[in-house]
């Protein structure tokens, strides 16, 4: 059956682009995952935009969904929420199976999904009254904590059509909270927003997360994810090709020893073709030594390389190993813009 179908007796979903169901049912079961997905698949024609993807969103986390545009992030949101039927695979939301479950399930979640729209000619707070009264009575007394909570308490009795970007944004993720959501997705919700208004974003979903909630981050701002998500999953080519902790997906890069020095271009030149070196040149003011795959543990070639330096009169001042970051590790594993076809 399609989700969608069977929601409708149970679920409002405003054409809009926000996912807007009632919150009327009980609690679900309490597992370890928001989301899961085995072996999903979704093609449109020929065209597979998803392949057999797995994926495991952790309860109470902020999870980023990481892709090149094209690579199937918006496709599995709407497979999740309902929205499209998957042609293969299996997917499970708040411990509920779907679609069987949806309707439990989406009771407690609150989806913006691309640009959020509302009425222009009504103030924000008026817009989220029009979207409370097709919710329980309870969402009446959450609009004015929702609009304090992404910072529009002074401008609520504005109408939306003098409002930003940033500010429809903020006001989209306050019509998700008034149904006090466990699981909260967004999509680019970051976009249109300064940076002060990224940072209060940022702050804002630390404290969702604080109190349990779930919130699944789609976005192209790869810094910006690392500093907000404590997981994330990347998708390219319709597949997830990695998924785990932020720290599980920079530490898998190639490995390398950051060394603070006197003259780093004599000590690059002293250390290259040091048994376990690939390469050692200066970087940002000091030295960056990658080392070969297969050299051995990284303490025996750490006290190599400080040997021969001291050996040559070259004073270190600190070794560390190199950081990698989000973006680097997501450009190393996803399909080049040119390649695709």
């Amino acid at each position: 059956m399609n989700p969608a179908l069977e929601l409708r007796d149970v679920a409002r979903r405003s054409d809009n682009g926000t996912a807007a169901v009632a919150a009327d049912s009980p609690p679900p079961a309490v597992d370890g995952l928001a989301a899961e997905t085995r072996g999903l698949g979704k093609t449109f024609g020929s065209r597979a935009a998803l392949h057999n993807v797995d994926l495991k969103v952790p309860r109470g986390c902020a999870f980023g969904f990481l892709g090149p545009n094209g690579a199937g992030k918006t496709t599995l949101i709407r497979l999740l929420l309902g929205l499209a039927e998957p042609t293969a695979g299996r997917m499970r939301l708040l411990g509920h199976d779907l679609p069987g479950g949806a309707a439990a399930a989406l009771a407690r979640v609150g989806a913006v999904i691309e640009e959020p729209r509302f009425h222009p000619h009504l103030t924000g707070r008026e817009n989220l009254g029009v979207h409370a009264a097709a919710r329980e009575r309870a969402a009446y007394g959450r609009i004015d904590g929702a609009l304090a909570r992404v910072g529009l308490t002074a401008r609520a009795d504005d109408r939306v059509k003098t409002y930003s970007l940033g500010m429809r944004q903020r006001l989209g993720i306050a019509r998700c909270l008034l149904a006090d959501p466990e699981l909260l997705i967004l999509d680019e919700p970051m976009n249109g927003l300064d940076p002060a208004g990224i940072g209060e974003l940022r702050e804002l979903i630390h404290a969702l997360v604080r109190e349990g909630r779930t919130v699944l981050i789609s976005s192209h701002l790869l810094d910006e994810v690392e500093r907000t998500c404590d997981a994330a999953a990347i998708l390219d080519g319709g597949n997830v090709i990695a998924q785990g902790t932020i720290h599980e997906l920079t530490s898998g890069g190639p490995r390398a020893i950051d060394i603070t020095c006197d003259h780093p271009v004599q000590a690059a030149s002293l250390l290259t073709g040091t048994p376990g070196v690939s390469r050692a040149t200066d970087h940002a003011g000091g030295l960056r030594v990658e080392l070969d795959p297969q050299a051995p543990a990284d303490r025996e070639i750490v006290t190599e390389l400080l040997r021969r330096l001291l050996a040559d009169g070259i004073a270190v001042e600190r070794v560390s190993p190199a950081a990698v970051s989000l973006e680097k590790r997501f450009l190393t594993m996803t399909t080049r813009l040119e390649d695709r076809t």
